[in-house]
C-alpha cells in the first residue's frame, strides 16, 4: 500500500469488514492519512535476539521481504550474514545451544499444517554456526510449536507443542466458529516436549490434562518447572499452578504454588516467569495482578522446589514491576522490569526478609521483543545482555548492554536507520491523584507550532495490567499515527498499570472506570495547564480495556468530543457469559457475576447510556474470544437508539489481535478519519 493506497481504500473498507451504522465512517481516503500508513509500514521488526553463551555472537530474526530471517553477526554487530537458503518461508524464535556453536530455530519451509487455520507448519531446525553444513530438520511436527529451549547439556531442545492444533494457542487469537453443539469440542493441550538434537521421536514430558503456559529447566537439566492449569488452556490461565517435576516422559507432576488455594497476598494472583536457582533448591518467579498472559508484571517470590514450605515474597513494597527474571547466583537474581513508563534493568540481591536492588541501566525504551514482557538473552557468565528496544523516536535495533552497573546498551544493527518519526516528540508526563502517584506519555502533534492551539486524542491502553512505554508503532492501533495526524496525544498509565508497585495494580480491583478514570481526567487537567491543547476538542480511544474505558467515558464524562472505542466491552454481566476467558474476571471484581451481579453492573457503560453524547466509532473482530463481537453491538445499538452520532465496523475472521494487514491499516485508517471528522471542525 504505498501510491495506489487511496484507490485501495475503499475496496478495503468493502473487502475487510461488515459495516453496520446510521453514521458511516468517512471512506478513509485522505491522502495524508495514506502517507501515515505508508511511513509506519516501512519499520522492519526484530523477533527474536539471542546472545551466544560464551558473548562472541549474536543472532537474531528480522522481518525481509514480508518474511522473518535468520541472521548471525558478531557481538558488535558485525559481519551479518544468512546461515540459510530459505526463500519464501520465516525463521523464528533463534536460540543459541550451551556451545556456542549450534543454533536451534523454527522454520515454517515445510508448508502448511493439516487443519491449521493460521500460517504453515513450522519445525525445529538446528544448524552449526562453524560449518558449511545445512541446517538440519530434527522434527515433523503436525501442530503448533513455540518456546524453544535448549537442555543445559546441549543434546536436546524443549518446547511447547499442541498436537494436531487448528489454531495458535493465545486468547488473543480468533476464536473457533461457534457453531453447532457447543462445548462438545475436545481441547488442544499444550504441553512439554522434547527432541533429540541428533533426531528422533518426540517425547511428550508433562501429563495430557494439563495445559502448559511456560516453562525451564533446571540447571542440570533433570527436571522442569512450569506454569499449568487444566484445559481448556485460553480460559485458565488465570487460575494456573506452578508445578516441578523430573524431565521424562510419564513422571508425577508436583504442584509446588495453587494462588486459589492460598490465603495471604498471593491468593488468586497470577504466576509467570519460573526459574530454578543455581542449586536447584528454589524457584524463583513472578507473581501478581495480571490482566493478560504474556503481560508479565508482579512481586517476585520464590519457592522450594521440592514443594516444601509457603512461597515468599522477596521484593515486598517495591515500586517497580518486575516482568522477567534470571539467577546470576545463589542469591542475587537479575531483573528486567517497569518502571513508571521505563524499562529499567536491576540486579537484586536476596536477603532475609527481602531483598536489595541496584540500577545496571534505565532507558525510555521498550526493551525485548516487543511484547509488554520485557526479556534479555544472556551470556553464560551473565556479564552481557541483547535484546531488541525501541522507542518513539527510534525504530527497532538490537542492542547489547555490559552488565556492570556502569555502561549504557550500545546498538549494533542498521535495519531501521533511515526511519524518521512522522509522529512529533515525546514527554513523560508526572502527576498525582488521590495519593497516587501517576505517569503518562505525551506526543506532541507533528510539525508542533507552539503559537497554535490543537485537539488531544486520550489513548487509555488494554490490560489493565499493563504499561504504556515508548516504542516505535508499526501498522497497528496505536497513539502516535493520531499525532502525525496533528494532535496531541496523552497515553497514560493510571492505577491499575504496571510500574508503580503491585499496590497500584491492584488499585482498580471492584472499581473499573472509576478511579483509573479519575487519574486519566486529572492527568489531562495538567497538560491542558501547561501545554496548547484546546479543551472543547478531545478525543477518547483504546483497545480491549480500553475500549472498555471508551465506552465507559463517554458515559461518565461530556467532555470527550469524539470517540473510538476498539473491541470494547459495554456490559459486564452480558460479557461474563459472552466471553471464553472468564477466570479473569473474578481475581478483579471479587466474585463470579452469578455471585455478586452488582459489582458487574456499577461498572457497565450500558447502564449509564442515556448520558452518552459523544459520536463514537465502534471497531472489533468477528471472532473475538476476549472482548467478543456482541458487547460492541450492544453498545452501537443503544447508542443508535440515543441518536448519537455512531457507526460499527466488524472484522471476518479477526480475533482480539488483528492477523491480517489489510484489517489493522483499514481499521487505523478509519479511526484516523473519525477523528480527523469530529475534532478538527469537519462534519460532512
Amino acid at each position: 500500500m504505498r501510491t495506489k493506497w487511496i484507490a485501495a481504500a475503499a475496496a478495503l473498507a468493502c473487502a475487510g469488514a461488515a459495516h453496520a451504522g446510521t453514521s458511516p465512517a468517512k471512506s478513509p481516503e485522505d491522502p495524508r492519512i495514506a502517507s501515515i500508513l505508508e511511513a509506519l509500514g516501512k519499520v522492519r521488526s526484530i523477533g527474536s535476539v539471542s546472545l551466544s553463551p560464551d558473548a562472541k555472537h549474536l543472532a537474531w530474526t528480522v522481518k525481509t521481504d514480508g518474511k522473518e530471517v535468520l541472521q548471525v553477526a558478531d557481538v558488535d554487530g558485525g559481519s551479518p550474514r544468512r546461515i540459510t537458503a530459505t526463500k519464501g518461508c520465516s525463521e523464528t524464535e533463534a536460540i543459541w545451544a550451551p556451545d556456542s556453536r549450534h543454533l536451534a530455530f523454527l522454520s515454517d519451509c515445510a508448508g502448511k499444517a493439516p487443519g491449521v487455520e493460521e500460517g504453515k507448519q513450522s519445525d525445529i531446525n538446528v544448524v552449526d554456526v562453524t560449518a558449511k553444513a545445512a541446517a538440519k530438520r530434527i522434527t515433523h511436527l503436525k501442530g503448533y510449536v513455540q518456546g524453544l529451549e535448549w537442555r543445559p547439556d546441549g543434546k536436546a531442545i524443549g518446547f511447547l507443542y499442541v498436537p494436531n492444533a487448528t489454531r495458535r494457542a493465545s486468547a488473543t487469537a480468533a476464536a473457533k466458529p461457534q457453531l453447532g453443539e457447543i462445548g462438545v469440542e475436545g481441547n488442544e493441550v499444550q504441553q512439554v516436549a522434547t527432541v533429540d538434537v541428533a533426531g528422533g521421536a518426540v517425547r511428550t514430558l508433562t501429563p495430557d490434562e494439563l495445559h502448559v503456559y511456560e516453562f525451564s529447566f533446571s540447571p542440570d537439566g533433570d527436571r522442569i518447572a512450569y506454569v499449568a492449569a487444566p484445559p481448556p488452556g485460553d480460559n485458565n490461565w488465570w487460575v494456573a499452578r506452578l508445578y516441578a517435576q523430573p524431565a521424562t516422559a510419564g513422571a508425577k507432576a508436583l504442584a509446588l504454588v495453587d494462588t486459589v488455594k492460598l490465603s495471604g497476598p498471593l491468593k488468586d494472583l497470577q504466576l509467570a516467569v519460573p526459574r530454578f536457582s543455581p542449586d536447584g533448591t528454589r524457584i524463583a518467579f513472578v507473581g501478581g495482578l495480571m490482566s493478560d498472559q504474556g503481560s508479565t508484571g508482579g512481586d517476585i517470590w520464590t519457592v522450594a522446589a521440592n514443594g516444601g514450605g509457603e512461597p515468599v515474597d522477596v521484593t515486598p513494597g517495591i515500586h517497580t514491576t518486575p516482568a522477567w527474571l534470571a539467577w546470576t547466583g545463589a542469591d542475587r537474581l537479575l531483573v528486567a522490569e517497569h518502571a513508571a513508563g521505563m524499562s529499567r534493568v536491576s540486579s537484586y540481591t536476596l536477603t532475609e526478609g527481602g531483598s536489595k536492588a541496584a540500577t545496571l541501566f534505565e532507558t525510555p525504551m521498550t526493551i525485548g521483543d516487543g511484547r509488554l514482557s520485557l526479556s534479555l538473552s544472556l551470556s553464560a557468565d551473565a556479564g552481557k545482555a541483547a535484546f531488541a528496544a525501541s522507542s518513539f523516536d527510534k525504530a527497532p535495533e538490537v542492542q547489547v548492554a555490559t552488565l556492570d552497573g556502569t555502561s549504557t546498551p550500545k546498538t549494533v544493527t542498521a535495519f531501521n536507520a533511515g526511519l524518521k518519526p512522522s509522529w512529533g516528540k515525546a514527554e513523560s508526563i508526572t502527576w498525582t491523584n488521590e495519593g497516587h502517584d501517576v505517569q503518562g506519555w505525551l506526543l506532541y502533534p507533528a510539525n508542533y507550532d507552539p503559537s497554535k492551539r490543537y485537539g488531544m486524542i486520550v489513548s487509555i491502553h488494554g490490560g489493565p495490567a499493563a504499561m504504556v512505554s515508548p516504542r516505535w508503532p508499526g501498522v497497528g492501533y496505536g497513539g502516535a499515527p493520531f499525532s502525525a495526524l496533528g494532535y496531541f496525544v496523552f497515553m497514560p498509565n493510571p492505577r491499575g498499570s504496571f510500574g508503580q508497585g503491585e499496590a497500584f495494580v491492584q488499585a482498580n480491583r471492584k472499581d473499573f472506570g472509576y478511579g483509573d478514570m479519575r487519574d486519566v481526567l486529572a492527568g489531562v487537567d495538567v497538560i491542558e495547564k501547561n501545554h496548547p491543547v484546546d479543551d472543547k476538542r478531545l478525543g477518547l480511544t483504546g483497545w480491549s480495556y480500553g475500549g472498555f474505558m471508551t465506552m465507559f467515558g463517554v458515559t461518565q464524562t461530556g467532555r470527550f468530543r469524539a470517540a473510538v472505542a476498539g473491541a470494547g466491552i459495554s456490559n459486564w454481566q452480558s460479557y461474563y457469559g459472552q466471553n471464553l476467558i472468564d477466570q479473569w474476571m473474578k481475581p478483579f471484581f471479587g466474585a463470579s457475576v452469578y455471585d455478586n451481579p452488582a459489582v458487574y453492573a456499577k461498572s457497565s457503560a450500558i447502564n449509564f447510556i442515556k448520558q452518552v453524547k459523544t459520536p463514537t466509532l465502534i471497531v472489533v473482530g468477528e471472532r473475538d474470544a476476549e472482548c467478543p463481537a456482541p458487547q460492541s453491538f450492544e453498545f452501537w445499538h443503544a447508542l443508535r437508539a440515543q441518536g448519537v452520532q455512531t457507526s460499527l465496523v466488524v472484522y471476518p475472521g479477526e480475533g482480539h489481535g488483528f492477523a491480517r494487514e489489510a484489517s489493522r491499516r483499514d481499521v487505523l485508517a478509519r479511526a484516523l478519519s473519525w477523528f480527523d471528522r469530529y475534532l478538527s471542525g469537519k462534519d460532512d
